[in-house]
């Protein structure tokens, strides 16, 4: 997935996080809410000034914002998650009783 899309979901998903509508994150920014949506859906990166914006207001690390990892298509997910844990039965057994937490 191209990483603007990527970063867009990010943020997109940091701020709903934090229950702030695209309107108010946008007033924060000083910038329009069009323009917040347009980098939410990946059409455009953000200006160095307001990814600095971004990441104050979410108050997030750079390295916070830039880690999507999980945002990756289902299928890779489940292929990386299952080949990981074939042969580490510590891992699994850890993440069945995360599963059964959270179930």
């Amino acid at each position: 997935m191209d990483v603007k899309v990527l970063l867009g979901k990010r943020i997109q998903e940091l701020r709903k996080a934090k229950n702030f509508t695209q309107e108010y994150m946008a007033e924060l920014m000083g910038i329009e809410t069009a323009s917040l949506s347009n980098i939410e859906r990946g059409k455009y990166y953000p200006t160095a000034e307001n990814l600095n914006k971004i990441l104050f207001i979410l108050n997030v690390e750079p390295d916070e914002l830039f880690c999507f990892r999980h945002l990756a298509p289902y299928q890779d997910l489940l292929f990386e998650m299952t080949e990981t844990m074939k042969n580490n039965e510590y891992l699994t057994r850890l993440v069945y009783k995360f599963f059964k937490l959270v179930q």
